[in-house]
């Protein structure tokens, strides 16, 4: 299973029909680097990890962050040491360390309904398109009481969406990633500059994989700035972007959630607020779930607004990437191709804000993102956190 995953991760960039690779790279390497703006809140998929009883994009605050994780199938010479050497333009000086994480004991987690755990109640509403009107056939509605019974909710759809697998501790013979468990220590940075680039020579060394060196021409993206007025929304070009999506969510009660996507077709869109590989972002673009990176604007429907109370909008532009290997594929595709390291940089920008009543306040807030909130303005409704623990009555967590 871990030969498949690395296999998996690589494809996209490296396969070919023709040319016989006999074995996966020693090591793989992945940089994310996400752009965010405006008020952090996690999407669906951060919902179902909290179902699980993890968490969302760490953080969650606006400004550069970047994701480094270094997955090898040797074993370290000694204790696991790793680092990233960084272009001076980072600002974040000569070197990120990639730290091994400690392995905790896993927790089986119990999945029978707790005694005594009333039966979940509520529902959620579906909805999708951008326009002043809903479509026929919306809402979807989701009975949580009749998930929890076993029952199928009526007319769903939601495409499979390819995600390449990256390194993880869990599929790599040794592993290691920054930030990390040694945040804390005073010679680590912390966070990435809000001036940070990541063009140059870059160079990944450690004692348990080969050494990694590539040069980056493409940077992190541009913020999205995002201006309401009402329902409608409009956005700057972003330079480079594939593509964009947007959800909208929010509750005017804990037992009714209400979930919109700007796809002009059914899609839960679960999957898709997160880093996608370009080739699928344009499949989703011919399939109408995407927005083309010609899109300016997006009109969430009335009749969603109404119901969603003061709704989060998240939005989410989807970034080129850049592949990296070594040896480079032999010009002879007889000639079997053993690599040795792989490397993959990808790329996105997000940004949220609440519409309705709201809207304005949020503006403000997201001219100067650093600035602590009134501590006497009332708190917006949490319609993800109310879904998560509804959800997790279903799954008996």
């Amino acid at each position: 299973m871990r030969t498949f995953a690395f296999l998996l991760a690589v494809v996209p960039a490296i396969a070919s029909s023709q040319q016989q690779v006999v074995k996966p790279p020693i090591a793989l390497y992945w940089m994310s680097a996400e752009t965010a703006a405006g008020m952090s809140m996690p999407g669906m998929p951060a919902m179902a990890a909290g179902m699980m009883g993890g968490s969302g994009r760490s953080g969650g605050q606006s400004g550069r962050h970047l994701l480094l994780q270094l997955g090898s199938q040797q074993a370290a010479s000694g204790e696991p040491k790793a680092g990233h050497d960084i272009p001076p333009g980072m600002n974040m000086g000569p070197m990120l360390p990639l730290v091994t994480p400690r392995r905790e004991p896993a927790v089986r987690a119990e999945r029978d309904m707790p005694e005594g755990m009333e039966k979940p109640r509520g529902r959620m509403l579906l909805y999708w398109g951008c326009g002043e009107n809903v479509r026929a056939g919306q809402p979807v509605v989701i009975d949580f009481a009749n998930i929890a019974e076993g029952k199928a909710p009526p007319n769903m759809v939601s495409r499979r969406i390819a995600h390449p697998s990256g390194p993880a501790s869990g599929r790599s013979k040794t592993y290691g990633d920054w930030p990390n468990q040694d945040q804390t220590r005073a010679e680590q940075p912390r966070s990435v500059p809000a001036d940070a680039s990541l063009r140059g020579a870059h160079a990944v060394k450690g004692n348990y994989s080969p050494e990694i060196t590539f040069a980056l021409e493409k940077d992190f993206l541009d913020r999205v700035e995002l201006a309401a007025s009402g329902g409608s929304v409009r956005w700057n070009a972003i330079p480079n972007a594939t593509g964009y999506f947007a959800t909208l969510y929010g509750a005017q009660s804990e037992n009714e959630i209400v979930f919109w996507s700007s796809s002009e077709v059914q899609e839960m869109g679960s999957a898709l607020m997160d880093y996608l590989p370009p080739a699928e972002v344009a499949r989703l673009i011919r399939e109408k779930v995407v927005m083309p990176p010609q899109a300016v604007d997006c009109t969430v429907p009335g009749e969603v607004l109404q119901k969603a109370g003061a709704p989060m909008f998240n939005f989410i532009a989807y970034g080129e990437e850049a592949n990296f290997v070594q040896p480079p594929r032999p010009q002879d595709p007889k000639v079997a191709w053993e690599q040795r390291w792989a490397a993959k940089v990808r790329f996105k920008s997000t940004a949220s804000l609440l519409l309705g009543e709201r809207t304005s306040r949020q503006e403000t807030r997201q001219s100067a993102p650093s600035a602590p909130a009134p501590q006497s303005q009332p708190a917006a409704p949490d319609p993800v956190k109310e879904g998560i623990n509804v959800l997790r009555g279903i799954f008996g967590r």
